[in-house]
């Protein structure tokens, strides 16, 4: 697929690397056409770069790993126009860092990042997923053995088995993946980010996820 990566951060890169080793077309957008971070990763990997919209015009599919924060005026830069229709992966959390660590997790309106981009832009097709666990891991599940799981939400079931494909493309086996329904769910999801920041606090720089264990 031709597939738009937003986000020239570390797990943008980390996605956008990954994509690009699986045989997919991958742009990484920026706010600037001559990005430093996103030239770079395009002479390392192969890939293409440019502004947000020029990733997203060209594309089957976007992910967004920008912060939540700035995450609606991202898309907004990319243009309804270049979104309309398509899957959107969005793998962010909004983290407010303004009182050091860790961060709050803000929830937009009482929602989540991923409802206030299905708002904003009704016409593409919004998948919350892989922001529960750090970038190494979304990419590379087999780094935490055992059983372990990575959660799906959104309103569309044609753009949620999309994501699926996907995450199974990454390594992510079918029982490891996690459908919660519609989109509200990713409030639930996002809300994770809180437990996973202490959790980091105490484990440390290591790979680690969040598993459902059943009786």
């Amino acid at each position: 697929m031709r597939i738009a990566v937003l986000g020239t951060g570390e797990v943008g890169r980390r996605l956008a690397g990954k994509l690009v080793s699986l045989g997919h077309e991958v742009t990484m957008g920026s706010r600037m056409a001559d990005n430093a971070d996103a030239k770079q990763w395009a002479s390392e990997t192969g890939g293409a770069h440019g502004t947000f919209a020029d990733a997203c015009a060209r594309a089957d599919l976007v992910v967004n790993a920008t912060g939540g924060l700035v995450s609606l005026a991202v898309l907004e830069a990319a243009g309804a126009e270049n979104l309309r229709g398509k899957t959107i992966v969005d793998v962010s959390n909004a983290l407010d860092f303004s009182e050091g660590f860790p961060p709050k997790v803000v929830t937009p309106d009482g929602r989540s990042v991923a409802e206030q981009l299905q708002t904003a832009f009704p016409e593409a097709r919004v998948v919350k997923t892989l922001n529960t666990m750090n970038n190494a891991v979304m990419v590379e599940p087999a780094r935490v053995p055992g059983m372990h799981n990575v959660f799906v939400s959104g309103d569309d079931a044609d753009a949620k088995a999309e994501t699926t494909a996907l995450l199974r493309s990454f390594g992510w086996a079918p029982e490891q993946i996690t459908d919660l329904g519609d989109l509200s769910s990713a409030r639930a999801t996002e809300a994770l980010m809180a437990l996973w920041l202490r959790l980091y606090g105490v484990l440390g720089p290591v790979d680690f996820n969040l598993a459902v264990v059943t009786a």
